[in-house]
């Protein structure tokens, strides 16, 4: 299985290293993907889907930009409140997390974005004619492709409007240089619109088993799809539609919580990947390794908050070593230093070498599931549903063994109460995986902004004091909650108008 995933992994970068990415959007012709010899068997197809994983796993050889999981962690983390900064944290690092953006911060870049985006573009463009070339090609194998480009161009849509805003919509292959570079942003509502369009597509063409456990993991399957539809519903307020997306993945029988030891739990989940809790990861392997050895403990740039272990999983002071959350010290972070340790590690006392970072990052989990499934639940009112997020949450708690001291006592008609309890669950469970921004925001939103206290709490609780009024005074304006749009796309691209927080 390692030598059948190298394999593909060296397709990836081959694929990749052919295209070209220095213009807007990364939109102009692909020639790795475009060529007049390519597009002829359902091999070529396979070939560019491949692509686009690897464009999500590296950026290409020669392009400057960081990769999709370094943007994703730090435009779900840096604002979220659980990550401090490091000795080798960057200006433009140092700005978002303090809420001091300017368009000119390289890290307001959607250019990885963009690429991936066209790669999925071009196959979702080109890949029907193929059948015209390649009679072996089938209906079932075609859709399935197609399902894979569908989805993954909607997530990235998805995570672009939930950290810009509004942003171009570009629906399309660049296959020529004639093609329209002037495209205007588009409204959050119509970005969030078109995700589920792709995402129902997708979800009627999709795979629900490649035949062996990494592809069922790595690449797009029914189950992912699913997990992405849950989550851009309750982003629409949508919740009997979420609560639906994610019945399609508890109700399959396909996964399952882990109960075990804290260093077997660890070293299953984290360590090695594609356990029973996974539903959609980046598979990095040790010949195509992750930026989290670099990021985190070779050359650091954040680490945890010094008070991330006492306010977000508990210490017991009587017994702190057997009785502790499993996904606190030595999962998540190192209690003692804060050090983010659930991409480095490999069990609950030995990092991994330098040459053996192969750690994933984790799109989806059964876990986020489930909480996605108990705040849709509470969302939607009344005392069984509220009963039954609570119990969704106990469920989880129970399996990580969670302290008493931060177990929440509410009622089952207490929907703010139950979605404060499935944020401080999700704060444990997903510490450091891209989510405590948008979780939060997400809350802060719903119903015209009815919360947008929780954002100001935030910055009153986390915030340097020299820093904490300007950053409240900030956060009252709701678009200074999406980055500005860079300055060299504004220049580049004359039909953009700037987020009004940046003018």
């Amino acid at each position: 299985m390692q030598t059948k995933i190298k394999t593909i992994l060296a397709i990836f970068i081959l694929f990749v290293s052919a295209s070209s990415c220095d213009d807007y959007l990364d939109l102009r012709p692909q020639d790795g993907i475009v060529r007049d010899e390519f597009w002829k068997t359902k091999e070529d197809i396979k070939a560019a889907v491949i692509g686009i994983y690897s464009s999500m796993l590296s950026s290409p050889p020669g392009v400057g930009d960081l990769t999709l999981t370094q943007y994703l962690f730090m435009y779900g983390e840096l604002r979220g409140g659980m990550v401090v900064e490091d000795i080798y944290v960057s200006e433009d690092e140092r700005d978002i997390m303090n809420t001091n953006i300017l368009p000119s911060n390289e890290l307001a870049s959607w250019a990885a974005f963009y690429r991936t985006i066209n790669y999925c573009n071009t196959v979702i463009d080109l890949a029907s004619a193929v059948k015209n070339e390649d009679p072996t090609l089938t209906d079932a194998q075609l859709k399935h492709f197609l399902s894979e480009a569908l989805a993954i161009r909607g997530y990235l849509y998805f995570t672009l409007a939930r950290t810009f805003k509004e942003v171009p919509l570009k629906l399309t292959a660049t296959l020529s240089d004639q093609d329209n570079f002037q495209i205007p942003t588009s409204p959050q509502s119509a970005v969030f619109a078109q995700v589920i369009k792709d995402l129902k597509q997708a979800d009627e063409y999709a795979v629900e088993d490649y035949g062996d456990n990494a592809s069922n993991k790595g690449r797009i399957t029914t189950y992912a799809i699913n997990a992405m539809l849950a989550d851009v519903y309750l982003w629409t307020e949508d919740y009997p539609s979420a609560l639906a997306a994610t019945k399609k993945v508890t109700g399959s029988g396909k996964f399952k919580l882990i109960e075990a030891a804290a260093s077997t739990w660890f070293n299953t989940v984290f360590a090695r990947g594609n356990s029973t809790e996974s539903i959609f990861e980046f598979q990095y392997t040790t010949s195509n390794r992750g930026p989290f050895h670099n990021l985190f403990l070779q050359i650091p740039h954040f680490k945890a908050d010094g008070l991330l272990m006492d306010n977000v999983f508990g210490i017991d002071f009587d017994d702190p070593v057997n009785k502790k959350d499993i996904r606190g010290d030595r999962a998540s972070l190192v209690g003692a230093t804060g050090e983010i340790y659930k991409f480095t590690g490999l069990n609950g006392e030995d990092r991994k070498a330098l040459q053996d970072s192969d750690t994933h990052w984790f799109v989806y989990r059964y876990s986020d599931v489930m909480l996605m499934q108990a705040e849709a639940l509470a969302r939607m009112g009344g005392n069984e549903n509220g009963l039954a997020a609570i119990t969704i949450i106990n469920e989880i708690r129970l399996k990580r063994k969670a302290l008493l001291q931060t177990s929440q006592t509410v009622g089952s008609g207490d929907t703010n109460g139950i979605i404060d309890y499935i944020l401080a669950e999700r704060a444990r469970e997903f510490a450091f995986e891209g989510k405590r921004w948008y979780d939060l925001l997400r809350v802060a939103r719903a119903n015209n902004y009815e919360r947008k206290q929780l954002l100001i709490d935030l910055a009153v609780a986390t915030a340097p004091a020299n820093l904490q009024q300007s950053i409240i005074a900030k956060l009252k304006d709701s678009n200074s909650h999406y980055l500005p749009i860079n300055t060299y796309e504004l220049y580049t691209n004359k039909a953009l108008v700037q987020n009004p927080f940046y003018k």
